[in-house]
């Protein structure tokens, strides 16, 4: 099937590659659909519900038949467009959703069960029994469901994250975006030209378009060398831009080794963030087909994929090629095809005025009926006028017009509007801010008016930008107007199809709209139309126009879909590049971390961030061992650990005491300048968000700290608050918590260890804060506790976090005491009866907890009035208490509690354990949880049981402070 002196590929270096396990060759610059068409591979895959053959339809990425895995040796890539998988040496193919093989399907008996797999036929066939559901329905309906398959190994194949800036983005390298960049490129403005195939051009490298006298593809290479030279320019081929996100940031998938054979070390992919200044869409139109009975057997293309195929390949998917098409454009498709050498049998025009063509048979007012052929066409059944007749082919190009590819102007809620002189949507100006979109992707079907097009875009965007653009010759070009009769689907028997992917036929969406299913939006998910990794993009509009006719209203008045990133399917490890194994969730390191490591701390993940959960001494054999033994240094010496994990937010400005009033339950703004105070977090639905304390450092500058685990969470919270509801507060904040390393020195001795450090005894009352110099470094002291005892917080820019940790804990164990870890400091909160976020979880309100006096009746903040509805507040809530064994019983958190004598079922449960430990300084178990109406329970005996862990203990109800409840050591 290749055509001689036809082609831009490299005919001197053949490249062998496997589909389906045997063997076939290509040659250099083709893909595989190309390669499959020159070794006459006329079915490449099985539809999708069907199972029916299918053959390559298009020639680009909105291809909905030819989809294959590529399998490589680290990884299987389903769902592969054979249109856009370029050929490389070794390449291995197969093809998808057909067992036992592509020829022998068994499961196209589902074919002969057409009439009763009809759209929605599952929603009405597997309602009963009901108890089948699971058992048989599910898993039938799952693994009969998807098309490829993954591998079932870990993917290791390398990907890559890049982000870019730019003055102009243009986005499509067809006549409208190479004008676009090269105008802006002299311009002097920074350009970066995206365009999703290997070779920048577009139509022009495959139709015989001429420009200025030169052949559109040696006006391409003209424009690709100048724009090459220039150092403002980026060229950036593979790249599809997939979104369109606020600010003028768009995101860009760049297929870098897909191309080539796996290496170590060669990124796959690689996921851009571009963020430019001003963009021009110019992504060009996609040809849509028109249905009519069997009209998807292979050998049925869309008919702009034939030049496309022959100039840019040099192969031709027939040797006997008819066209079908409402509209002009088949005309050079023809012609050019007959000076290839190809026979053209017929062009079959439904338009009764449509033009002649020499040489060429041309049915006025006719339309193909049925297509036959089931493994290959070998002829269609035209209907002329009052009759019938048989054309004998083995090629039928159709089209049934060019829809905008406007897709990205959809993406920020932009609706597109119908023309009807185009029978297709364009888009309405504005829908993106800083967009403008030119050429083909806005209706100007032209090679002269795509030139024209993004000339001026281009000069638009860069004057918005105070960029002068000097005046140049624009290219002289054809500029033929575009006629089209709409004609979307022939009347007739059997089916006729619409969505190529999804098996969707026009009875299936005549029937969406005989049933209720009226919205397009509807339709859609009835019939599953357009919801295929091709997304539509040849079949939407065809399928909403046959919905309107249904329903008997406009196209206008049915609307359309809503347009959604991706433009093209992404896969996941580009988007989360360097996501996979240890680099799922950032790991993030204290200062301290070598230092705590070098004692055989074993770390605890907290919040992504490392801490020792305890430092083992010689001869002590459990960890219990050395958390006891902490417990008891804090609590009769001196005790340190690292707290740099705090969220520590940076607030500054005239308005930030009434911003902190506005998100804090309680009162900030009237704290003195010096002074450290506690507070409380709701969310926007009254319950508890987050507690940490807050510092004023000066006047107008504040440090809030936050629990390790909701540091982002808040900081997030206080952007939206700000953005949301203090518009034009003069008020900043940003996080400072990887720029502070801060210590926690608590315990009876904690005055004279912090004393040693500074050189001169701490004057702090508690809940003060200071300016301090630690040894000649500017630091900060905060007189607060989190451990009951009496407690300081030292911190030292991040920088000296290490040297700080290693002289605090060598002064500490000079004074008897020294290190503590997690374990320990759970233990100590739990002793105080101090909360974390096992207690304020996302259920609980600030009654729950004890501190519904918190929320100041005085002013308002975020979550005041939700925490104030009925069933936030009363006894039948389940209340913050403490828990002691009746006996020498281990406690679990996650446990239920019961009344007694109660059966242990769900509705007796009156409450559940959060938090538990052992107390060597009250040498018991504790625990921390709610209890419906706790708070006037203490002294009751209640059960606590996990049958998950065979716990079943009573306990006493107490006051979830344990030790030290009036406060006298930590104020002392």
């Amino acid at each position: 099937m290749r055509i001689d002196g036809r082609g831009r590929i490299d005919r001197t270096r053949p490249v062998t590659f496997r589909f389906d396990g045997r063997v076939f060759a290509g040659y250099k610059g083709d893909t595989l659909a190309s390669a499959l068409i020159a070794n006459d591979v006329r079915v490449v895959g099985r539809s999708f519900k069907y199972h029916r053959p299918r053959g390559i339809l298009t020639a680009g990425s909105e291809e909905p038949n030819a989809l294959v895995e590529i399998v490589g040796p680290a990884n299987q890539t389903p769902n592969t467009r054979a249109t856009v998988q370029e050929l490389f040496e070794g390449l291995v193919a197969r093809s998808q959703n057909r067992w036992p093989s592509l020829r022998f399907d068994a499961l196209e008996v589902n074919d002969l069960a057409a009439p009763f797999l009809s759209a929605g036929f599952y929603y009405k066939t597997f309602m009963w029994p009901r108890r089948f559901w699971e058992g048989l329905y599910e898993p039938v309906i799952r693994r009969a469901a998807g098309l490829g398959s993954l591998s079932g190994r870990h993917d290791e194949g390398v990907y890559e994250k890049a982000w870019a800036h730019c003055d102009l983005l243009v986005i499509g390298a067809g006549p409208a975006g190479l004008m676009a960049a090269l105008t802006a490129a002299r311009a002097g403005a920074d350009v970066i030209l995206a365009d999703e195939s290997s070779e920048p051009g577009g139509r022009l490298l495959s139709d015989d378009a001429v420009i200025d006298g030169l052949s559109g593809a040696d006006w391409v290479a003209q424009v690709l060398a100048e724009l090459a030279s220039l150092p403002n320019v980026r060229l950036m081929t593979r790249t599809t831009v997939t979104g369109v996100y606020d600010d003028g940031t768009y995101g860009a998938l760049e297929r870098v080794g897909l191309h080539r054979r796996p290496r170590p070390n060669l990124p796959r992919e690689c996921f851009w963030r571009i963020v430019a200044k001003r963009s021009v869409l110019a992504a060009g139109a996609l040809e849509r087909g028109i249905a009519f009975q069997d009209n998807d057997r292979p050998g049925v293309m869309l008919a702009s994929s034939l030049p496309a195929y022959l100039n840019r390949y040099g192969v031709v998917p027939g040797q006997k090629v008819t066209l079908f098409a409402n509209n002009d454009s088949v005309r050079a498709t023809a012609r050019s095809l007959m000076a290839a050498g190809v026979t053209v049998a017929a062009i079959i025009d439904p338009r009764e005025d449509a033009p002649d063509e020499p040489g060429i048979t041309v049915h006025k007012g006719a339309q193909v009926k049925r297509a036959r052929g089931r493994m290959g066409l070998r002829e269609v059944l035209v209907r002329v006028g009052g009759r019938e007749i048989t054309v004998e082919t083995d090629c039928l190009g159709v089209s049934g017009g060019w829809n905008p590819s406007l897709h990205l102007t959809c993406h920020m809620n932009g609706r597109p509007r119908w023309s009807d002189d185009l029978a297709a949507f364009v888009p309405v100006e504005g829908a993106v801010p800083g967009m403008l979109v030119a050429g083909a992707a806005n209706g100007s079907f032209s090679t002269h008016g795509c030139l024209a097009a993004g000339t001026q875009a281009a000069r638009a965007s860069l004057e918005a930008l105070g960029v002068t653009v000097g005046q140049a010759d624009l290219p002289q070009a054809d500029d033929a107007p575009y006629r089209i009769a709409p004609l979307w689907a022939v009347p007739g028997k059997g089916r006729a199809w619409l969505d190529f992917a999804n098996d969707v036929t026009v009875k299936d969406v005549t029937q969406s709209a005989q049933e209720g299913f009226r919205s397009v939006e509807h339709m859609k998910r009835y019939t599953t139309q357009g919801m295929a990794p091709d997304q539509g993009k040849n079949s939407n509009v065809a399928a909403l126009a046959v919905l309107a006719d249904a329903t008997g209203r406009g196209i206008p008045e049915t609307g359309t879909t809503t347009f959604r990133p991706p433009f093209a399917p992404v896969s996941i490890a580009a988007m989360g590049a360097g996501g996979r194994g240890e680099g799922f969730a950032p790991q993030r390191f204290l200062t301290s971390d070598q230092a705590s490591r070098d004692r055989g701390a074993p770390m605890v993940e907290a919040g992504l961030w490392y801490r020792p959960g305890y430092f083992p001494k010689p001869g002590e054999r459990t960890w219990r061992e050395a958390c006891d033994r902490e417990v008891r240094m804090v609590r009769s010496s001196v005790g340190v650990t690292d707290v740099s994990t705090l969220g520590k937010i940076d607030i500054q400005g005239p308005d930030a005491g009434r911003f902190l009033d506005f998100v804090y339950t309680n009162t900030f703004s009237t704290l003195p300048v010096g002074k450290v105070r506690y507070g409380l977090m709701l969310r926007e639905d009254g319950h508890v968000l987050d507690d940490g304390t807050c510092a004023r450092l000066g006047q107008d500058h504040w440090l809030m700290t936050t629990t390790t685990a909701a540091a982002g969470l808040v900081m997030r919270h206080l952007e939206f608050v700000s953005q949301a509801f203090c518009a034009g507060w003069q008020v900043r904040f940003v996080s400072v918590t990887e720029a502070w390393a801060q210590f926690a020195v608590a315990g009876p001795l904690a005055r004279d260890l912090v004393a040693s450090a500074l050189g001169h005894a701490p004057d702090l009352p508690f809940m003060g804060c200071a300016h301090v110099v630690v040894q000649g470094i500017a630091g900060r002291l905060f007189r607060i506790s989190f451990s009951g005892e009496e407690g300081y917080e030292l911190a030292v820019p991040t920088r000296y976090g290490e040297a700080l940790f290693r002289d605090l804990t060598a002064r500490a164990e000079t004074m008897g005491g020294g290190l503590y870890g997690m374990e320990a400091l759970n233990v100590l909160r739990i002793e105080k009866g101090f909360i974390t976020h096992a207690e304020i979880h996302g259920r609980t309100t600030a009654f729950d907890i004890g501190m519904e006096k918190m929320v100041s009746g005085k002013k308002d903040c975020i979550g005041k009035a939700a925490a104030a509805r009925p069933g936030m507040t009363g006894p039948a809530r389940e209340q913050m208490v403490g828990l002691v064994p009746l006996t020498d019983d281990v406690l679990t958190a996650g446990a239920h509690l019961f009344a007694q004598g109660v059966d242990l079922t769900r509705e007796h449960s009156a409450g559940y354990v959060t938090s538990v430990g052992y107390s060597p300084t009250l040498q018991s178990h504790l625990a921390l949880g709610f209890l419906q109406n706790g708070r006037a329970r203490h002294g009751e005996t209640v059960r606590l049981v996990d049958r998950l862990r065979g716990v079943d203990v009573l306990c006493r109800v107490s006051d979830p402070v344990f030790h030290d409840p009036k406060g006298e050591k930590l104020r002392a």
